[in-house]
């Protein structure tokens, strides 16, 4: 039995084009999702999972539907083999229920980590050189010394509320958080954050 699983990420994102190329590929049964690859128990896909038996195959219009990382694909691709199950991505066209579907797949793996090796060295190297012309990586902060003492200041009056006092220094709540944890009540039980 081919079982399909769509998956976009957001609401706005629609699963048509998907569904039907999982139709028409044959699948009898397709589990639909709408959330992060990033998140690693999704609803539907552990359903999916549960439902395929050994001689079925589950089925995905791409890679980046079932996994957002190489090793979680990896990792699923495998668990379905040692059940007996086969992976078939209609895009990629890889097929897993053949020898050269499960060759090209651990190729294609091989590349992919071979490619991150490359970009991590790549990366180092970038920042070594940089380190070493004085600069320092990352990103400014976000607030300086004098936006956390006008924060402070605001905050002395009650009235006004940590939203209120994020929104006038055009940071988000959590940037104000992060620079005074704790929020009013650390300042008012230690004078400093």
């Amino acid at each position: 039995m081919l079982v399909g699983y769509a998956r976009v990420s957001t609401q706005d994102q629609n699963t048509d084009l998907q569904l039907d190329a999982l139709k028409a590929a044959g699948c009898e049964k397709v589990f639909v999702e709408k959330a992060s690859g990033a998140q690693r128990d999704r609803i539907e896909l552990k359903p999916a999972l549960a439902y395929v038996r050994a001689g079925d195959t589950l089925a995905v219009w791409k890679l980046d539907c079932l996994a957002r990382s190489l090793k979680q694909l990896i990792e699923t691709v495998e668990l379905l083999d040692n059940r007996n199950i086969g992976f078939l991505s209609l895009t990629e066209a890889i097929d897993t229920t053949t020898a050269g579907g499960k060759l090209v797949f651990h190729i294609f793996g091989s590349l992919a980590v071979f490619e991150r090796s490359i970009i991590k060295e790549r990366t180092k190297a970038g920042l070594d050189a940089a380190r070493s012309r004085g600069r320092v990586g990352g990103r400014p902060a976000a607030m300086t010394d004098k936006d956390i003492a006008a924060a402070k200041a605001l905050l002395a009056d009650a009235d006004i509320t940590m939203n209120e006092v994020a929104k006038r220094l055009n940071v988000a709540p959590s940037t104000l958080y992060r620079h005074l944890p704790g929020g009013r009540g650390a300042l008012q039980e230690g004078g400093t954050a």
